[in-house]
């Protein structure tokens, strides 16, 4: 029976981490409420994300609408980051962690309401130093801790005036990349439960397709009242966090 909700949250957060980051929300909190141990249930989450992310990102390239040149230079600043990430990881205390990243969405979600959100249609994305740098410090970011970097790398795109499909496609080549890492690690070290992860994984590629599907449909108005509701829900999450 468990098993079944498990493969439900990973259909459900799935599609709200495609559409706008922040599937994390449901998916880690159900685990641990389900007595996952906290190893386990990150090493599946992160799996089960990867896989779901390049899913993501496969079904965007066949039909053309992201192009190699896009991706190469994402995939690259991405596994940076996150390796990067993850060895400075052990050097700051998680209350540290879950500052910066109050800091950071909060930053994000107050600039979503002066300047907007600005999805827009140019045809490809063109990596630049900013961009990059912005890339490389969320990576770095999902690599230290990682709770609401799909989100921010949704502003980082859409700031960049490309289409909503192509800042969904890069931003999970992000989290593909960022994740690979991390994965690797938590395979190694025999922290996955095989069978939660996986039942979590096929839930997490159902969700991904809806995910796509939905996205081609929903309004940009409606992505924006959803990232700003998803962003500030990371920041009350985190802040209950910090606080106990």
């Amino acid at each position: 029976m468990e098993y079944i909700l498990f493969l439900a949250v990973g259909v459900i957060g799935s599609i709200i981490g495609t559409l706008i980051g922040g599937g994390g929300l449901i998916t880690l909190p159900t685990m641990l409420l389900m007595g996952v141990p906290v190893h386990s249930a990150i090493g599946a989450n992160k799996i089960s994300t990867m896989v779901s992310s390049f899913s993501i990102f496969y079904t965007i390239f066949k039909n053309k609408e992201l192009a190699w040149k896009e991706v190469y230079a994402v995939l690259i600043v991405s596994l940076v980051g996150g390796t990067l990430g993850g060895l400075f990881a052990a050097l700051l205390s998680g209350q540290t962690l879950t500052l910066v990243a109050i800091i950071l969405l909060s930053f994000a979600l107050i600039t979503s309401f002066v300047s907007g959100i600005h999805f827009g249609d140019k045809e490809s994305f063109l990596m630049d130093w900013k961009k990059g740098a912005v890339l490389l410090g969320i990576g770095i970011y999902d690599g230290l801790f990682g709770p609401g970097s799909t989100t921010l790398a949704i502003y980082t795109y859409a700031y960049s005036k490309v289409s909503y499909i192509k800042a969904i496609g890069l931003s999970r080549v992000g989290v593909f990349a960022m994740g690979l890492g991390a994965a690797t690690i938590y395979i190694i070290t025999g922290k996955i439960n095989w069978t939660l992860t996986c039942t979590l994984t096929i839930g997490s590629i159902i969700g991904a397709q809806i995910g796509i599907a939905l996205a081609r449909k929903i309004k940009i108005e409606q992505v924006k009242l959803l990232l700003r509701i998803v962003t500030l829900l990371l920041i009350v999450q985190l802040l209950y966090d910090f606080i106990n």
